[in-house]
């Protein structure tokens, strides 16, 4: 097995528990569109369907507007961001665990999410774990979301890994998936804990499913 050297990780539903406030977000700021029920309902089809991706990005297929796109997207950052305030995110079980021993292996950690940087890393403050990883990265840090590889990629460049077999990718959608697939990384892992059925990261082709992000550990500690 190629030592792996990057951990790209993904945050709310792998490592972060939020208890549905995304999709709380999400519903929020698309009530605030009044659309017509039958163009809502499709939205939030949609909504469901893209998790994992930049919220940007799916506000624009949605709306099929920029201006209506970025306003609502400031309200979702907003919506989240209260909440995070609030207390409403923790670690999800075993994550702090699981960062403590990939960086005693020498793996470095990038934290990757379709959230604005402003919420990234209000959630990384809430939760005390600036210290606990090396990177961080939303869409607008790498160029495209998921299921585009620029993420994963860009980690691998800035924590100075080597090949992209190096790279292990793990999160619990769809678009995580064939994110870390398209990356070509040498660890691609499906979390349970999210918002993807198993049904849904079979689909995506995850070559690991995993109950948790605990499960990942052995499949990169050499």
């Amino acid at each position: 097995m190629t030592r792996i050297t990057v951990a790209c990780l993904d945050m709310a539903g792998t490592t972060v528990a939020d208890d549905g406030t995304v999709i709380e977000a999400f519903t929020a700021a698309i009530v605030e569109q009044n659309l017509p029920v039958k163009r809502f309902n499709q939205a939030m089809k949609d909504v469901r369907s893209s998790m994992g991706q930049s919220k940007i990005e799916v506000f624009r297929r949605i709306l099929g507007d920029e201006a209506a796109a970025a306003k609502a997207n400031a309200s979702f950052e907003d919506h989240y961001g209260a909440a995070v305030g609030r207390g409403e995110v923790a670690p999800m079980p075993g994550a702090e665990d699981t960062f403590a021993a990939l960086r005693d292996a020498g793996i470095r950690i990038c934290l990757n999410t379709g959230f604005a940087p402003v919420t990234r890393d209000a959630v990384i403050s809430r939760l005390g774990w600036g210290a606990l990883i090396d990177l961080a990265l939303s869409p607008a840090d790498a160029g495209r979301g998921r299921p585009w590889p620029d993420m994963p990629l860009t980690a691998l460049i800035r924590l100075g890994g080597g090949a992209v077999s190096e790279l292990a990718v793990a999160g619990d959608t769809g678009s995580d998936v064939e994110c870390g697939l398209r990356a070509g990384a040498g660890v691609v892992a499906g979390v349970l804990t999210g918002a993807g059925t198993r049904a849904d990261l079979e689909q995506a082709g995850a070559p690991l499913i995993l109950e948790s992000i605990a499960g990942l550990l052995p499949h990169v500690l050499s």
